[in-house]
């Protein structure tokens, strides 16, 4: 009998395209993200969005690209939820909030922090 596969975090797909279209961009392979946009068959608002991806501080990128797979239920992170996140300058505020996203037990509770951003976890 073989195993049930999941399937990779759609955040973690996500951001690994972030990580490959910032590469194209860097090697001159795509101008903007109007270019890579048309690559990629979105809108310019949504390349923006998963590029903004890349403002989050390493680690978090890094957890996003190892979150487990999902063999059933619903996402546990969505892009739009991080979107308060990504306009966060600091990397140790996100880090702050990351860790406050993670630990909420609740699936549909928002966590709000003394900074007023507000991050909601899906679910």
């Amino acid at each position: 009998m073989q195993a049930a596969t999941g399937r990779l975090p759609r955040i973690a797909r996500l951001m690994a395209l972030a990580i490959r279209f910032d590469g194209m961009l860097r090697k001159g392979i795509a101008t903007d993200y109007a270019d890579v946009a048309r690559l990629g068959l979105v809108t310019r608002a949504r390349m923006t969005q998963i590029m903004n991806l890349l403002n989050l501080a390493p680690n978090i990128q890094e957890q996003i690209m190892f979150l487990p797979e999902r063999t059933e239920g619903w996402e546990t992170v969505a892009e739009r939820n991080l979107r308060p996140l990504v306009r966060i300058v600091s990397w140790g505020r996100q880090r702050k909030l990351w860790r406050h996203l993670a630990k909420t037990s609740n699936p549909v509770a928002a966590v709000v922090v003394a900074d007023g951003a507000t991050l909601t976890p899906t679910g």
